[in-house]
């Protein structure tokens, strides 16, 4: 069972990359409602018959988001523009080229709990831990499935 951080990221680093970019799908699906804009890049990383072009495609379009989502961040601190970006950056990490692609599913993993923090500032919500739970429940559900 996995209850921590360091459980959880040594769990990660055990997966080869196609299997990382489809638990990080299931990362980033869970905080996708804050920037669906990343969703064709989300199933991309998903699906392990996506083709090194296809992928290249769904980076270029998950960098861009991520460019949109920071502009619009601005300096009035828009909490739902920051957890867009985000959510975008966590669906880049998870199509980044192969020789860029360090630990996706553990960035994808960080940058959701930053997007779900910023909603939760957003909203005045005080379950912040709650993400990092899920995302430990996700995990262990795709591991007893391979």
């Amino acid at each position: 069972m996995i209850t921590q951080d360091t459980d959880f990221k040594q769990a990660l680093d055990k997966l080869g990359l196609a299997q990382q970019r489809r638990v990080g799908a299931a990362f980033v699906r869970n905080v996708l409602a804050l920037n669906p804009a990343v969703t064709k890049a989300v199933d991309a990383a998903a699906n392990e018959d996506t083709t090194a072009d296809e992928l290249a495609v769904a980076f270029k379009q998950a960098k861009a988001a991520a460019l949109d989502s920071h502009t619009r961040c601005g300096s009035d601190s828009d909490w739902q523009a920051q957890a867009g970006y985000f959510v975008a950056r966590a669906a880049t990490a998870l199509v980044a080229p192969d020789k860029q692609a360090k630990a996706p599913a553990w960035e994808a993993a960080v940058n959701a709990r930053m997007a779900r923090t910023c909603g939760h500032i957003d909203a005045s919500d005080e379950s912040m831990h709650e993400e990092n739970e899920a995302q430990y429940r996700l995990l262990e559900q795709f591991l007893n499935d391979i």
